[in-house]
């Protein structure tokens, strides 16, 4: 008897990553679309998701020899406030498209966690060029930041590369602050800084322009104790979300994840500080795979009838899938 397959879905900002396989088993076909979804007036449009994503998934399907997709788990980036009409519609596409007959709908942060933990209490802090940290106790999620970077995103890429930049223009400028180490780096990489707001504010992925920054911060990091204290700064902003979304009683697992973590040591040692001293009570523990390794494990979970996942209509949501 053919064992039905599970599809899958991680929508970010680069597009979508899709997974095709057997419940219990590592993905047997993996792909991508290297187009983000449109978002508009009534949120991410399911009909531009479903547009990439039933061809993708039917090319996987038959590279993975799976008949039947009776599973699908979609995580996206902006679910948790633009997801009403993914709600509506998504699960209804999947079952005319693709035959799928259960459906999760979960919010990229959601993924994120129980890749990095699986289904177990605890805190993770997702960190590229914005930032999220989510909890849960495995009654509820609680969530902190993610803000984006002119309200929030405390410590991520973008916050990091900003405050390096800044740095380079008070050397520059002769103020107090200021770091020559860092004046360079953005010289080597923008060219003069007085062009940097001419570079910068036109620009519409002006969080990606600054986040490609932070890694410059890191590389002075070792040697410029302004470039130290700028990560060490962004470290603390880090521990306090995940002390705001971290359950306080028993032993709670606190992990991170995403490119941004990929600095290494600079980072990583004062955030290991910092989180010792705020969440003493949490185990910190590395990340055991990424967003797409969590829809994988939801998936897994679904099928088996072992979910334990809080479901929240704005953050996490198994949704009965309809046709029309």
């Amino acid at each position: 008897m053919t064992v039905p397959g599970y599809l899958a879905v991680d929508s970010g900002g680069s597009g979508l990553r899709v997974a095709v396989g057997v419940p219990g088993q590592a993905p047997s076909a993996r792909g991508e679309s290297g187009e983000p979804v449109r978002t508009g007036a009534r949120g991410i449009d399911p009909a531009h998701l479903m547009a990439q994503l039933a061809p993708l998934a039917r090319r996987l399907a038959a590279d993975a020899q799976v008949d039947e997709l009776g599973t699908a788990v979609v995580g996206a980036a902006g679910f948790a406030t633009l997801g009403d009409a993914l709600r509506a519609e998504l699960p209804g596409a999947l079952v005319r498209e693709l035959g799928v007959r259960t459906v999760a709908l979960a919010a990229d942060a959601v993924t994120a966690y129980v890749g990095a933990l699986g289904p177990r209490p605890g805190a993770v802090v997702a960190a590229g060029t914005g930032l999220i940290a989510i909890g849960t106790d495995l009654t509820g999620w609680r969530r902190a930041d993610g803000w984006g970077h002119l309200l929030g995103d405390c410590g991520s890429g973008a916050w990091i590369g900003r405050a390096g930049l800044e740095a380079a223009l008070r050397a520059h400028d002769g103020r107090d602050g200021g770091s020559a180490a860092l004046l360079a780096s953005a010289e080597e990489q923008f060219g003069p800084v007085r062009a940097l707001p001419g570079l910068l504010y036109p620009r519409t992925d002006r969080p990606a322009m600054l986040a490609s920054f932070a890694p410059r911060v890191a590389d002075c990091a070792p040697h410029d104790p302004v470039a130290a204290g700028i990560l060490r700064a962004a470290a603390r902003s880090m521990a306090e979300s995940a002390a705001a979304v971290c359950p306080a009683s028993g032993v709670p697992e606190v992990a991170f994840t995403g490119g941004l973590f990929k600095m290494g040591d600079p980072l990583l040692v004062p955030l290991r500080e910092e989180l010792a001293q705020r969440l003493p009570h949490a185990r910190q523990v590395p990340a055991e795979g990424d967003p797409l390794h969590g829809c994988v494990r939801i998936a897994t979970e679904l099928v088996g009838g072992r979910l334990t996942l809080p479901d929240e209509p704005s953050m996490f949501c198994v949704v009965p899938a309809k046709g029309d």
